[in-house]
């Protein structure tokens, strides 16, 4: 039996080959006022990814294929099928690289009894793009209990708008394809220091908590930045990873609020460059 051993650190940044993996080239006709033309296009690759625990599959997602370690280990947390990221002992990434379409299997090996009690949830469910309720099986389980974070000051006005402001150019598959969204680490003074990229943004969040709980980042040292609205899974996801701000450049949901008052997490919508909407403050000043 092969010994149990600990995932490694994901790099700081993505590789080209696992870029080039998110995007194919097409021929595309060009229509304008002053006429149409031939061109080739980049267009996002979206592939059914199977995360497997100890050899039972239990989901397939539609996702971009890179940054896949730390989506399966952030998938795991932000959905309570582990509490720590010691509790993975092994990750297998398979895919055929001439066949990306036939999918991507990622199979993780965890800890006996996490493995028991995902058995008991019975959950095998094919969601899309990062759905966030795909294979619920009763209202009880979409309402889940939200976690508890320690709450933090707000973060500064002026580091929201430099976050902002720098989000696009940390976003190259959004730039080359205008179908990702982004989710970013970004430090107090609003520099962005990591991201994670993905055609669903429930996956992009996903990947970022997996980069951040992999390398142990200090989650009280910066806020979450995300190209999307602030739906209630991505609140749910932040708090249970220990995320103290979320901040969305769409808006919330009431439920998202909800959640973010009884999680003691700081939720900022709207944010644009010059302007932004604090919707819940965890501490007061």
């Amino acid at each position: 039996m092969m010994a149990a051993r600990p995932i490694q650190h994901a790099e700081p940044e993505q590789s080209s080959t696992e870029q080039d993996r998110c995007y194919v080239s097409v021929s595309v006709e060009r229509f304008q006022q002053d006429g149409n033309t031939q061109a080739d296009d980049l267009i996002a690759q979206e592939v059914p990814v199977a995360l497997i625990y100890n050899g039972i599959s239990h989901v397939v997602m539609m996702a971009s294929p890179s940054d896949l370690e730390d989506f399966a280990v952030g998938f795991s947390l932000s959905e309570g099928i582990i509490e720590q990221v010691a509790e993975v002992y092994d990750i297998v990434v398979q895919y055929d690289p001439e066949n990306l379409l036939a999918g991507v299997e990622v199979n993780l090996t965890i800890a006996a009894q996490r493995q028991m009690e995902l058995k008991k949830r019975r959950r095998n469910l094919t969601g899309r793009t990062g759905c966030g309720l795909c294979g619920a099986e009763s209202l009880q389980e979409v309402m889940r209990p939200v976690g508890h974070v320690d709450a933090q000051p707000l973060v500064e006005g002026q580091a929201v708008e430099a976050a902002v402001a720098a989000l696009a150019k940390h976003q190259p598959l959004q730039a080359m394809t205008g179908a990702f969204h982004g989710a970013a680490w970004c430090d107090g003074q609003g520099n962005i220091l990591q991201l994670r990229e993905d055609i669903g943004r429930h996956n992009a969040l996903d990947k970022l908590l997996g980069y951040l709980r992999r390398s142990e980042v200090e989650l009280n040292t910066g806020f979450v930045l995300v190209s999307s609205r602030a739906s209630y899974e991505m609140v749910y996801k932040s708090s249970r990873c220990g995320v103290a701000t979320l901040v969305a450049v769409s808006a919330p949901t009431a439920l998202a609020l909800k959640m973010a008052q009884e999680a003691g997490l700081n939720l900022i919508g709207f944010a644009r460059p010059g302007r932004h909407v604090v919707y819940h403050r965890a501490t007061e000043e």
